[in-house]
């Protein structure tokens, strides 16, 4: 039997710790489903196409980055609806702190419940416990060097859309 995980989140933009997670995961499970999720909770600044698009990329760019993943994204139904759809029993959140802890607790517990799917917590590697997509974005909206933060792919890409 496969082991399958969902590795869920908004990507928006990707960043070295989701890279980070997916690698890990990736060594652990058989088949790793990246998946991008519209959260109404927040605004968006790519379009969900533009957010695989540098998943995709950023994952052929890091040969360190191996086995069987597909990046996809899901906008109906629960997410619990995607894993079984695909069979996987297992999803993979990546958590920086307690903050991320006590966001994810009900979640996790509902998923359970729901579907029967566990959820797995890896933290971050140390160098980027304090980056988010949220923080990357407003830094590059301000002109900063998101570079550090984020695979090169992305870094192109914020660095070609600020205006001149």
């Amino acid at each position: 039997m496969s082991r399958i995980a969902v590795v869920p989140g908004s990507f928006d933009p990707v960043t070295l710790g989701h890279l980070d997670v997916i690698r890990r995961a990736a060594t652990v499970f058989d088949e790793v489903h990246v998946l991008v999720v519209h959260n109404p909770g927040k605004n968006a600044m790519l379009p969900i196409s533009e957010r695989i698009t540098l998943i995709e990329k950023s994952i052929a760019e890091d040969s360190s980055i191996g086995g069987n993943i597909t990046v996809a994204s899901w906008s109906v139904g629960l997410l619990v609806d995607y894993c079984t759809e695909v069979g996987a029993n297992v999803l993979v959140k990546g958590i920086r702190s307690q903050i991320d802890v006590a966001y994810e607790t009900p979640m996790v517990l509902m998923n359970r419940s729901l579907a029967n799917v566990e959820t797995v917590f890896m933290l971050p590697d140390p160098a980027h416990a304090h980056v988010s997509s949220t923080l990357v974005r407003q830094v590059s909206s301000m002109g900063g060097d998101v570079s550090d933060y984020v695979p090169p792919a992305v870094a192109r890409f914020l660095a070609a859309a600020r205006p001149a």
